[in-house]
């Protein structure tokens, strides 16, 4: 197993004496130092695709004026998200603001003692360790308020916000946007004779697999007990019937196994298109739509707004030959 990558740190200066007595001092933890003489290989390697742990800039660094040196290395947007130490000759108004800014985490006199020096650095690395953290922290609670508990898939509040978002986008770029809504078979059926447990395990498998079927940025969302909602962006009402279509041959077709027990579950699918409205109408629809289809039988298949008939997948795979021997009813 290979232990902790070693950091690497960015020392900028064309003052021999001051690289002298600043490298050992940044090594001193273990850390790699780059060395650089002027500005331009100083700001490639502070915007490089994988940046330095620490920075320590000399203000007086030739090649470029620091403020534009700074502006590019904390460009907004470039994810680049590391500690800036400036070492002055003095300590100037625009430096100070620098500092309020965040543009830079500490500035530092040129005569400071080593000692000093070394417990400055020390106090920038544990501060932006510590930001980073909660940030992470914050990061983590603010997912998790947005995501069901039990399947890691949208919650119905959240993702009903994202489709209205993407309806305002369908608006403006007079593009398509479909739903799907799915339901689980007689899934209460399943709660009674295997148990909560197992269930969750089921219902945690069918939105992993679901999953795999969907684009980066399709949305797919809890909406009820066994009930998905899947939002699709760019996508025609021909298109979502052949995933609903896909999805009872991958999804639903291969058996589940819980509790010891291989278990063929189906679904039916409701669809609906957004047509530039709102989702909270659409999603009526849709529901509407599975209806339809749960009263044609499993795994059936209704579009909002045609007749009766719907797409449903034969009665022989509802007991495929897998290789497994199937818990049915």
């Amino acid at each position: 197993m290979s232990g902790p990558s070693v950091p690497t740190f960015v020392l900028a200066s064309a003052e021999p004496a001051l690289l002298t007595a600043v490298e050992p001092v940044l090594a001193a933890g273990g850390a790699r130092v780059e060395v650089y003489l002027s500005a331009e290989p100083a700001l490639a390697a502070l915007t490089a695709a994988h940046p330095p742990g620490l920075a320590v800039l000399d203000a007086s660094l030739p090649g470029m004026e620091m403020d534009r040196l700074l502006a590019a290395a904390r460009a907004e947007g470039s994810g680049r998200v590391f500690p800036i130490v400036l070492i002055s000759d003095t300590v100037t108004q625009a430096w100070i603001d620098r500092l309020a800014e965040g543009i830079i985490d500490d500035l530092v006199p040129r005569n400071c003692e080593l000692d000093f020096l070394s417990v400055r650095l020390e106090s920038v690395l544990r501060t932006h360790r510590r930001v980073r953290e909660l940030e992470q922290l914050r990061e983590a609670a603010a997912l998790s308020a947005q995501t069901d508990h039990l399947t890691g898939a949208y919650n119905r509040e959240t993702i009903l916000a994202m489709l209205f978002r993407e309806t305002d986008r369908v608006q403006r770029m007079k593009s398509s946007l479909c739903m799907i809504l799915f339901d689980i078979d007689d899934f209460s059926h399943w709660n009674g004779r295997l148990g909560t447990a197992a269930c969750d395990g089921l219902l945690r498998q069918t939105v992993a697999r679901a999953g795999r079927l969907l684009r980066s940025y399709d949305l797919l969302g809890r909406a009820g007990k066994d009930e998905f909602l899947i939002g699709l962006p760019g996508c025609s009402t021909v298109h979502a019937q052949m995933l609903a279509e896909r999805m009872c041959a991958e999804v639903f077709s291969t058996p589940f196994h819980v509790a010891g027990e291989a278990i063929r579950l189906s679904a039916c699918f409701g669809i609906a298109s957004s047509l530039g409205r709102s989702p909270v109408v659409v999603l009526r629809e849709a529901e509407q739509a599975l209806q339809t289809a749960k009263a044609a039988g499993p795994e059936s298949i209704h579009c909002a707004g045609e007749g009766p008939q719907s797409s449903a997948s034969s009665a022989a795979l509802l007991f495929p030959d897998s290789g497994d021997e199937l818990l049915g009813w």
